[in-house]
């Protein structure tokens, strides 16, 4: 078992919903982003998105985008997430971490070296957004074999003839977007996303998570309540992206957390 699966196996025997939180690695510098990573298990978050800035990030929305280039301006780079994730594990060695992001940086840096050292960080999964199920055996195959959970995101389009496909290779969660668009689009309703959740835990034993236009604590409560936890993004992105200092950012983390953990 991942850090992941044993995260959601424990949730589950507390009755609790997981709070997954999103973070570009690197924004706006490396120190700020680390303080704020090493902030989030204590704030309440169970999994750690981190994201990997890249030049052309075609699902993100403004928020994200800017903090990409922030990071990008900083000299972040793939030598620098796997460095931050090292320092993260040095004092936490139980909250599990997904890299977030597009396949290029992978390709450039090789597919199997990027895992090995992935792994050897302490890199629990993969999301990369822009590598379908027909490409499986391009990384989300290998990362497999390398022990590392490959999450896979459906959305309001994803039909009964697709769905299958999306949830073959997946491993650790499947992530749910809420909502057709960019990340920090408009707020999703329990009832158009209460249905489709029920459509894809019919299919899949997998935890179901649910993210994108999630920014109160309130709705954290109700997209936790109708999957199996949320995500948060571009909410906290956009504190970071405002200058708050990293105790500030975390107080709204926690705030959001508990409105999660009561879903």
């Amino acid at each position: 078992m991942t850090r992941i699966d044993q995260t959601f196996a424990r949730l589950r025997a507390e009755g609790r919903k997981a709070f997954v939180t999103y973070i570009m690695g690197g924004d706006p510098t490396f120190e700020t982003s680390l303080e704020v990573m090493k902030g989030l298990p204590a704030a309440g978050v169970d999994i750690i998105e981190l994201g990997m800035c890249f030049t052309d990030p075609m699902a993100d929305g403004p928020t994200i985008q800017a903090a990409g280039q922030r990071a990008l301006d900083h000299g972040m780079n793939t030598d620098r997430v796997f460095e931050m994730v090292r320092a993260f594990r040095t004092a936490d060695d139980s909250t599990p971490i997904v890299l977030m992001g597009y396949y290029n940086p992978v390709y450039a840096r090789g597919v199997d070296r990027f895992l090995a050292e992935a792994k050897e960080a302490g890199i629990d999964g993969l999301i990369i957004v822009d590598l379908p199920p027909e490409e499986d055996s391009e990384l989300c195959l290998p990362a497999q074999a390398a022990g590392l959970n490959f999450i896979r995101l459906a959305t309001p389009t994803t039909d009964a003839a697709r769905l299958p496909q999306v949830l073959q290779n997946t491993s650790g969660f499947v992530y749910y977007v809420s909502i057709n668009g960019i990340t920090g689009s408009a707020a999703p309703t329990a009832d158009s996303v209460g249905p489709e959740v029920a459509r894809i835990k019919a299919a899949t034993d997998l935890p179901v998570v649910v993210g994108f236009g999630i920014s109160t604590p309130e709705a954290a409560e109700v997209m936790a309540g109708v999957g199996d936890g949320c995500v948060v993004g571009s909410a906290i992105v956009k504190l970071i992206g405002e200058g708050r200092p990293a105790a500030e950012v975390l107080a709204r983390v926690a705030e959001l957390a508990e409105g999660a953990h009561r879903g």
